[in-house]
């Protein structure tokens, strides 16, 4: 059989409007009991335990996944091994959901006599409320669809993402209700970008130590230009006795001094520093650094503490780090 572009395109489209007609009936479907659901997520002391069959359980990993990342402890449990020992893994406190678009999945029925004798609740997603899957659980959300995308109205389709889109609204409305925030988003996916955004601070990444380029303020120009090539930041603090920081020298200010026309290198670095500079702290996010730098086109900022310096930060610092 032989299809042109235009018929490809055509059922590509017809597909996608189904599935979007099919969302767009699921508001009104909901009632008090996905409020009943969400409320028996809260309350309970144990872990969200997903589970479903085929397609439903592709759905049903997703989900797990999301309520995890989203301050729900979850996981997916496969209804073909929890008979043969995985129901262990379900105790008392734990709360069900159970997948199944006819609500008529052997292996999930046959299941849930066991699980009904322990101290869960079970939520039932399905597209036929009358089945026997919605018919034993506490709670059942509709999931259905008019009409599977399928030509053949086989498929799983329409009522797969139906499903998805279900446990989604279950997921955000639960992370709403628990105030869950970006930093505790961060926190679950510490290897992301969000994460790394989220968590690291600038004293994790900073030079600091025997890496801060510093010089004493009567230290000639030369001398400076040397400690700025020993460590490589192109920049140099000019520090008191103290350790207060009086002022920085930066390849920039290098340049400037250059094109007015330096009289000597052996010029104090004091009579050359800038003495107004940006600074920021090291318990500030290192996001912040990076947000700092371009809102004044800088690449480098001394860390202080009580007007001593502490550290440096650079731009190829927060590049590194996955930052920038």
């Amino acid at each position: 059989m032989h299809h042109n572009k235009t018929d490809l395109l055509a059922l590509a489209k017809a597909v996608i409007e189904t599935e979007i007609e099919t969302l767009k009936a699921l508001p009104a479907r909901l009632d008090d009991s996905f409020v009943q659901a969400c409320e028996a997520i809260l309350a309970c002391q144990g872990r969200v335990i997903v589970t479903g069959m085929g397609k439903s359980g592709h759905i049903g990993n997703k989900m797990a996944a999301t309520f995890a990342s989203t301050g729900t402890p979850a996981f997916f449990l496969h209804p073909g091994e929890a008979s043969h020992g995985d129901l262990g893994m379900i105790v008392n406190g734990d709360v069900i959901i159970a997948l199944s678009n006819s609500g008529t999945s052997d292996e999930i029925l046959s299941i849930l006599p066991v699980i009904r004798r322990l101290n869960v609740k079970i939520i039932a997603m399905t597209g036929n409320p009358q089945s026997p899957l919605a018919e034993m659980a506490d709670f059942h959300l509709y999931t259905g669809a008019e009409k599977e995308a399928c030509p053949l109205g086989l498929a799983p389709t329409s009522s797969t993402t139906a499903t998805l889109v279900m446990g989604d609204a279950l997921a955000i409305a639960l992370l709403e209700a628990r105030g869950f925030t970006a930093e505790d988003f961060a926190r679950s996916h510490p290897g992301g970008r969000l994460g790394k955004r989220l968590l690291v601070h600038v004293r994790d990444i900073m030079h600091s130590g025997d890496e801060i380029p510093q010089v004493s303020p009567e230290i000639s120009l030369q001398q400076a230009i040397l400690e700025m090539t020993r460590k490589k930041l192109g920049i140099t603090s000019i520090v008191a006795t103290d350790g207060q920081l009086l002022g920085i020298f930066t390849d920039g200010d290098l340049r400037r001094s250059f094109e007015k026309g330096i009289s000597s290198l052996e010029q104090p670095i004091s009579a050359l520093m800038t003495t107004r500079f940006q600074t920021i702290t090291g318990n500030r996010l290192a996001v912040d650094a990076l947000n700092q730098m371009e809102a004044h086109a800088i690449t480098v900022l001394p860390v202080v503490q009580d007007g001593r310096i502490t550290g440096i930060i650079h731009m190829h610092d927060l590049l590194r780090a996955g930052i920038a």
